[in-house]
């Protein structure tokens, strides 16, 4: 009898017996439990999120999940049909149960169970054991306890600690709740420093509200500082995740130190200075907090001289937990003269230690939890080629240029040629108005004057920005005006400011969650500055549109994405001992940019906020020239193209660089050879199904869509999408959909029908050749003309071809006659 049963019968009618025969309660498991979203997939111009769980990258779903307490999974169960071996699914469930952290996995096929236990405390790793010998709780829970070193009575209370549940019922995402408990057991575990890295658009304030809620309200940690460096980012923490904190929260300001809350937030500026009398942190004392929250703690939170490890060292009885999206910088290495060379020293994580999790790019990705995206690389003739002046030419400011060839790096930097930034303008607004003139778009730029001049040339070409003075703004350090502008830029239903060009400002924390183009026209050599840069477009917002977003490269930072560095675990970076001779960067003005913040005190126009501390830059390049350094500006250099290279996010992973036509006719045929290796394969398929929809569907999961197929063959328009498919994956000619339905015509197909029917059926056959397959196939065709003359779509089916059965197998013979052998260009 098993034999017969489905997957879900093996659940219900073996498995689920089996755990309450083991004494497990209801509440103490769940079935069909999601994990991940499903990958999104964008081909062309077209995005889509995978939905099959079958389909390589479709969301994942663990048939049960065991828990030892609501926030702490136990074990996974992965359930196969009786016609595979019990341990068919352990792989499956071993995945889900390490993504779940946790130490048990099971996999069954109803007639028993194989167990894998990771928990290594004795006994053999995997056993099959029968239905009734599944593991209690009681069993299980006490080897995680021992595993997990919940050793302690004392900290079962806080490890016991649910997570906040709000009124919509929303938990942590799995990924979400391993970091939270990671977190909360280190501090039980006596742990006063520790690190999460989470990719941006993961969720990190909401973790770090979790972890608090559960430190705070199991009264583990009874006063917690918060500490951010952007005066709206504690704004938004405190109105969002952070809400539920109510009237116990505090927002530090106004060089007042209350002590009468048990939840601050603070800018850092407005708690340091210079000077210790401007150290608002100092009217505290030293045990008043005994937990810290660092909040994008790669800005130099813990490099010796800065003011956010000032904060760290007096409040040093505190537990310091640290979060960030970046990874760290490459380690040191020795240069030729034997000198150590320190590439981007952002900062040292070894003040935080180890990350004790990581949640990367590349996950969050695969998981669908962030957006994928495209990378256009736009390369013009004078980045191509260079430019070299010739001599005595002078530039607009009657300076005599240097004679020397100038590249990517110099321009906008030591030499700015106008006419490439109407180059960028320009194809920057092709690309908006060829797809979407509304999309949030962030234009970064080397420094607050170039910032200003992409402003400019893009107000001269966009029209609406004519009229509108809100369309394109310059959101920058030094620009009071264009500040104001950043909330209305990150509201979702604020639909202006469209366009923000800037230089360092946005380059992290800001929450613009429906951006959907970034440009870079800024030169950037730090990994972290580049990730953080991508992190702007990576949140998903499918009710407003947002699957994917695209990079606009035109100084070749994407090249960055090939680093193996760009996604991987966080290394160690190198810290230099009292005898090292460190070799700094050759570029001096790039190295104080990248460690330069815009968005300093005082930067929400808020007077309370301005706290000079020397530790906020807010020149970043603009205004006026550092000293030594000639900057000439030239009019006269035309710009033009050289080379467009289009790259997709594959599902494997990895950008594929080649030009767009080429790469999308590839990539069919590799997804359609993988689902049928020969040409007849495929027409076995196609003959075989009644609807040639489904075969579409099909197709549709592993990453071939039809309007896609449209974009790899020109004049593909006049083709039937069988023709298409054909053509790509086995070099058949195609035949045009009105070859096809001339054929059928010319064989006298209609004439066993009346003359209503075969009216019918040739109106058919026509809208098959000016649209194809799919049309026909749809129900509601027949309610438009010409059917509609011929009375209502059930008048059709039953009066004129006998009923629904006779009309559907009329259309078969249809679709079977359309794609005949001899209707098959060899």
């Amino acid at each position: 009898m098993i034999k017969g049963y489905s997957e879900r019968d093996i659940c219900t009618k073996l498995i689920t017996p089996a755990l309450l025969a083991a004494g497990w309660q209801q509440d103490q498991f769940r079935e069909e439990v999601k994990l991940t979203a499903g990958r999104v997939v964008v081909r062309g111009k077209l995005a889509r999120r995978l939905t099959n769980p079958q389909a390589k990258g479709g969301p994942k779903r663990a048939d049960y999940v065991l828990y030892a307490m609501p926030h702490v999974p136990l074990a996974t169960i992965e359930a196969k049909r009786n016609k595979f071996p019990v341990g068919h699914g352990m792989q499956q469930s071993l995945g889900y149960a390490e993504s779940l952290d946790a130490p048990f996995a099971f996999s069954s096929n109803g007639s028993g169970f194989l167990m894998h236990d990771r928990t290594e405390l004795g006994g053999p790793t995997e056993r099959e054991i029968t239905l009734d010998e599944f593991p209690s709780y009681e069993e299980l829970f006490q080897k995680y306890r021992i595993w997990k070193g919940w050793d302690d009575p004392e900290n079962l209370p806080l490890l016991s600690q649910p997570n906040h549940v709000d009124s919509s019922g929303r938990e942590p995402r799995y990924y979400q709740q391993v970091a939270i408990n990671r977190a909360v057991e280190a501090v039980a575990a006596g742990r006063d420093r520790m690190m999460l890295v989470m990719a941006t658009g993961t969720g990190k304030t909401y973790t770090a509200f979790q972890i608090i809620w559960r430190l705070w309200k199991a009264k583990k940690k009874k006063r917690i500082l918060f500490l951010a460096d952007r005066n709206i980012l504690v704004d938004q923490t405190m109105q969002q995740d952070f809400a539920p904190f109510g009237e116990v929260m505090h927002k530090i300001q106004n060089r007042e130190a209350k002590r009468n809350y048990e939840v601050y937030l603070a800018l850092y500026q407005a708690v340091t200075g210079k000077e210790e009398s401007q150290q608002i942190f100092r009217q505290f004392s030293p045990d008043f907090f005994d937990l810290i929250v660092v909040d994008e703690c790669h800005r130099g939170s813990a490099k010796e001289d800065s003011a956010w490890r000032t904060i760290l060292e007096y409040f040093s009885s505190a537990t310091h937990i640290g979060l960030t999206a970046t990874p760290k910088e490459k380690p040191a290495v020795k240069g030729e003269d034997g000198k150590r060379e320190v590439h981007d020293p952002e900062f040292n994580y070894k003040y935080f230690g180890e990350p004790i999790y990581t949640y990367s790019l590349k996950q969050g990705i695969e998981d669908g939890f962030l957006a994928p995206y495209k990378v256009i690389r736009v390369i013009s003739d004078v980045d191509a080629l260079g430019f070299t002046p010739t001599p005595g030419q002078k530039d607009r400011l009657g300076q005599e240029i240097e004679v020397r060839e100038y590249n990517t790096s110099d321009y906008d930097r030591d030499l700015i040629l106008t006419k490439r930034t109407q180059f960028v303008a320009k194809r920057v607004w092709q690309y908006l108005s060829g797809t979407d003139p509304m999309a949030k778009t962030i234009v970064f730029c080397d420094d607050q004057p170039h910032a200003e001049r992409m402003r400019q040339e893009l107000v001269k070409l966009i029209p609406e920005a004519a009229s509108n003075r809100r369309y394109v703004v310059r959101i920058t350090g030094d620009d009071t005006e264009g500040k104001k502008e950043l909330g209305y830029f990150i509201d979702n239903d604020e639909p202006y400011p469209v366009i923000a060009t800037t230089s360092k400002l946005l380059t992290t924390g800001v929450d613009a969650k429906t951006c959907k183009l970034i440009v870079l026209d800024q030169t950037i050599n730090s990994m972290t500055e580049f990730k953080q840069i991508v992190g702007r477009g990576t949140r998903i917002r499918e009710d407003y549109g947002k699957l994917y977003f695209t990079i606009m490269d035109f100084k070749g930072a994407t090249r960055l994405f090939a680093d193996p560095e760009f996604d991987g675990e966080p290394v160690t970076i190198y810290e230099p001992g009292p005898d090292d001779d460190i070799v700094p960067p050759e570029d001096d003005d790039e190295t104080a940019d990248d460690d330069q913040e815009e968005d300093g005190p005082g930067a929400d126009g808020d007077p309370d906020d301005d706290f000079p501390d020397g530790d906020d830059d807010d020149d970043t390049g603009g205004g006026e020239d550092p000293p030594g350094r000639i900057r000439y500006v030239v009019d006269d250099i035309d710009v033009k193209p050289g080379i467009e290279r289009t790259s997709y996010l594959g599902a494997d992973g990895q950008l594929r660089t080649e030009e767009y036509r080429i790469h999308l006719r590839d990539e069919i045929k590799r997804c359609l050879l993988q689902e049928f290796a020969t040409l007849d394969e495929f027409l076995q398929k196609w003959s075989g199904a009644e609807r040639k929809r489904a075969v579409l569907d099909e197709l549709s999961e592993v990453g071939i869509e039809v309007d896609a197929l449209r974009d790899a063959i020109p004049s593909a328009s006049q083709f039937d999408v069988f023709d298409l498919l054909v053509h790509i994956a086995y070099d058949q000619k195609p035949l045009t959909r009105r070859e096809r339905a001339d054929r059928v015509k010319k064989r006298n197909y209609f004439g066993k029908y009346g003359d209503q029917a075969r009216a019918v059926l040739e109106a058919l056959l026509d809208k098959y050749a000016e649209n194809g397959i799919i049309d026909i196939e749809d129900a509601k065709i027949l309610e438009l003309p010409p059917f509609s003359n011929f009375g209502t779509k059930t008048q059709i089916r039953r009066e004129i071809f006998g009923g629904n059965e006779a009309f559907s197998l009329a259309l078969t013979e249809l679709e079977k006659a359309l794609y005949e052998p001899d209707n098959t260009a060899a």
